[in-house]
Parts: C-alpha cells; sequence; structure tokens
C-alpha cells in the first residue's frame, strides 16, 4: 500500500499494520507523530555530534588526502542531519534553534559508564557521549560505528513515513562511502593501538542499539516505524564488522 487512508477506506491502525504508508504531517496521530519525531531527534542529534567530534581530528590526520576525508565526512554527516532535520520543522520544530543551540561537541570524560547521558534534551546513541582521542582512535570508531550506522539506517529505509524512509535512502549511499573510507585508512593504523580502540569503542556502539523490549517493539512495528528487533539488528551489525575487521587482519571485540 502506498497511499494515505481516507474515511472510505481503513482505520488508520489497521492500514500501518498493513504495511501503508503516510506521506504528510496533517494525518499523523499523536503517538505516531511522537514517536517518528524521537526517531529523527536520535538521528539528528547523533549526527550533529558526531560530526562535531569528527571535526576536532582533522588535523590529527597523517597527511593532506586524510584530513580531506575527514573534512568530507564532517560535511556530509552535517549534510544528513539537516535533511532530518528540515522534516522535523515540518512538524513543528524549530529547526534554527535546535541547531545551533546543543553542545554538540561536549563529551563525557573518557571513561564514564555506559549509561551516562549528556543533558535531558540530548537524544545522541552513546557512543557519541565519548571524546575521541586521535586518529587512530577516530579511524576505528568511524569504522566500528559506521558499519553500525548502516544497519540502522537500513532499517530506518524502511519507516512507514515516506518522505522520511526517502531521506534515509538517500543518506545510506553516504553512509557506506563513510564506512569505506574508514576501511581505507585502517591499514595506515599501527595493528596494536587498532586493536586496544576496537576494545574501547566495541561496547559503546553496541549500547546504540539498545535491548529487546517486545511490547514497545511490537507497537511500533504495528504503526511501520520497526521492522527489526534490536536483537536482530545488533547480530547483523556485529557479523558485519568482524567480518569487515577479519579482512583488515584485525579482531573484533567480544
Amino acid at each position: 500500500m502506498t497511499d494515505d487512508p481516507t474515511e472510505d477506506t481503513m482505520p488508520l491502525e489497521d492500514y500501518l499494520a498493513e504495511g501503508g504508508v503516510l506521506t504528510n504531517p496533517t494525518n499523523v496521530p499523536p503517538r505516531y507523530r511522537a514517536e517518528l519525531l524521537k526517531i529523527m531527534a536520535i538521528f539528528v542529534d547523533s549526527t550533529l555530534a558526531g560530526a562535531a567530534g569528527f571535526a576536532d581530528t582533522i588535523n590529527d590526520g597523517p597527511g593532506i588526502k586524510e584530513r580531506i576525508a575527514a573534512a568530507k565526512i564532517v560535511m556530509e554527516k552535517t549534510d544528513n542531519a539537516d535533511r532530518v532535520l528540515r522534516l522535523m520543522g515540518e512538524f513543528g520544530a524549530d529547526t534554527s534553534r535546535y541547531a545551533t543551540e546543543h553542545p554538540w561537541a561536549a563529551r563525557l570524560d573518557r571513561d564514564a559508564p555506559l549509561g551516562t547521558g549528556p543533558g535531558e534534551h540530548d537524544m545522541r546513541l552513546p557512543v557519541f557521549n565519548y571524546p575521541l582521542r586521535g586518529w587512530t582512535d577516530a579511524v576505528v570508531m568511524n569504522l566500528i560505528q559506521g558499519s553500525a550506522a548502516c544497519v540502522q539506517v537500513g532499517e530506518l529505509s524502511r519507516i512507514s513515513y515516506q518522505p522520511l524512509a526517502e531521506a534515509f535512502r538517500a543518506i545510506a549511499p553516504v553512509e557506506a562511502a563513510h564506512l569505506r573510507l574508514a576501511e581505507e585508512g585502517i591499514p595506515r593504523l599501527d595493528p596494536q593501538a587498532a586493536t586496544r580502540a576496537i576494545a574501547y569503542w566495541w561496547p559503546r556502539v553496541r549500547a546504540g542499539f539498545g535491548e529487546d523490549r517486545p511490547e514497545r517493539f511490537d507497537a511500533l512495528k504495528d504503526m511501520g516505524l520497526r521492522h527489526r528487533p534490536n536483537s536482530e539488528l545488533v547480530d547483523a551489525w556485529e557479523h558485519d564488522c568482524a567480518r569487515r575487521l577479519k579482512a583488515l587482519g584485525l579482531p573484533a571485540a567480544s
């Protein structure tokens, strides 16, 4: 099904549960709107925070080529965030204040325990709460989180709000390109330092998937906002990331 329902067809809940899509904010029910805005906010917060953190590492690049690649990632991640933020604006979000009044570059202490958050209104994924330490750290984090992002964006590309699904389908190849840049950078790193960075970042990236909550997942699935539970997404990411690391001669963290 590809068109919004009308009064003459079926109830909206049944329409969404059977795979229908919505195309504009005017006919979105309150709970759907709240969950949709939460999904968008998590993506925008994470992407802006990721871009801000990576911007600080541009000059750590060992050469001009690496610095150009890092700057390209920062620019494109910011553009990805803007693409989704514009959709949030259609739901009434104050996009100008949203983009400028959050401390996107703020980080917790390096050893802060997982579950510690930066603030009530900051919905970034856990991995973006932690500071990068040098070029090796940045490249390794970009590979591990890049693999996770490809899995997560793939899930979001199937979302039932069509404009957002289209935005994520446009974002997906950009995230895949960033992942390839990380893979290209790994062979230039010291293997022991890279292995230590993998052990540090792996659990922080994994935490971004969350745990399975069956009742909540079923409700989101009925609205067409989720399709695979968190455990399946984690498995897909771990398999993909471990495969990529093995090809580069590095171990995945346990």
